[in-house]
């Protein structure tokens, strides 16, 4: 059922603010948000026929609170870093971001950074296949920052408008993670002499507020400017793009909508909305 719908049904079966309060904890709609609307359903007598239109206002004041455009630089090329944990989608959405960004006549490189794990290289290397774009990739345990710094050499000769960079997501112990981010993103910055346009956390729409501690581990190596929501398309409520937004102002940029190549989409409140009602 609807996020909405199962709220109007609390309301019109007199349930009691606590009931509310923990339906919207439950599907992820953090302390901040699930607070506020609370309140505001007691201060100005919320009801289950002006529950949508204060509930649209709220998501709307929180999401437009963040810019959720896509970076692109006007001195090409752009280049967007991807991080993430094994399993959210990441090499997938990289492949989807390509295949978007070539429809609409521009070039593209990506880099097989991921070189801990082989099916990850492989992964990346037939998806570049499929859609005919060039792929920089080393042998499995290579140096990621080498693999990188080789990519964005690649580019910059063929004059490319965009480098999409897929990372590991695992490690042996977080601290290795951390540096291993801080090197690629160093390496980065110099070669280009400026950050990376768009550092982009994947993440499982399913994971729920495991979201954040994810985010907690992956903004202590790099300044990520951006989530990528995978698997928007099932039954994940979708309500951790709220909190996710008030605790660290990262705007929510892209949305995964399906296992195709043309499954992703860029992330707006009226979509969003949506899915809520």
């Amino acid at each position: 059922m609807r996020i909405l719908s199962k709220i109007k049904c609390l309301l019109t079966g007199k349930s009691s603010f606590d009931e509310i309060e923990d339906f919207l904890l439950s599907n992820d709609f953090g302390v901040d948000f699930t607070s506020s609307i609370l309140t505001e359903m007691k201060e100005n007598k919320i009801n289950s026929h002006n529950l949508m239109e204060a509930f649209k206002d709220k998501v709307e004041a929180i999401v437009s609170a963040v810019d959720s455009s896509m970076r692109i630089n006007n001195i090409p090329p752009t280049v967007y870093l991807f991080v993430g944990s094994n399993g959210s989608g990441k090499t997938t959405t990289i492949a989807k971001i390509a295949n978007k960004l070539k429809k609409n006549g521009k070039s593209v490189l990506v880099v097989a950074g991921d070189t801990f794990r082989a099916g990850a290289i492989e992964q990346l290397s037939e998806w570049a296949d499929r859609i005919q774009v060039p792929v920089v990739k080393q042998a499995l345990g290579s140096d990621p920052a080498s693999v990188i710094y080789d990519g964005l050499d690649s580019g910059i000769v063929r004059k490319v408008d965009f480098i999409l960079i897929d990372t590991s997501g695992r490690v042996e112990t977080k601290k290795n993670l951390i540096g291993e981010l801080k090197k690629i993103y160093s390496v980065i910055s110099k070669k280009i002499e400026r950050v990376p346009d768009e550092i982009l956390l994947v993440l499982d729409a399913y994971i729920g507020q495991n979201a954040l501690s994810q985010i907690d581990i992956f903004k202590e190596a790099v300044p990520i400017t951006g989530i990528v929501l995978s698997k928007f398309d099932g039954s994940a409520s979708g309500g951790i793009v709220l909190p996710i937004i008030q605790q660290y102002g990262i705007p929510v940029k892209l949305m995964g909508t399906g296992e195709g190549i043309e499954d992703i989409e860029a992330f707006s409140c009226e979509k969003y909305l949506k899915k809520l009602v």
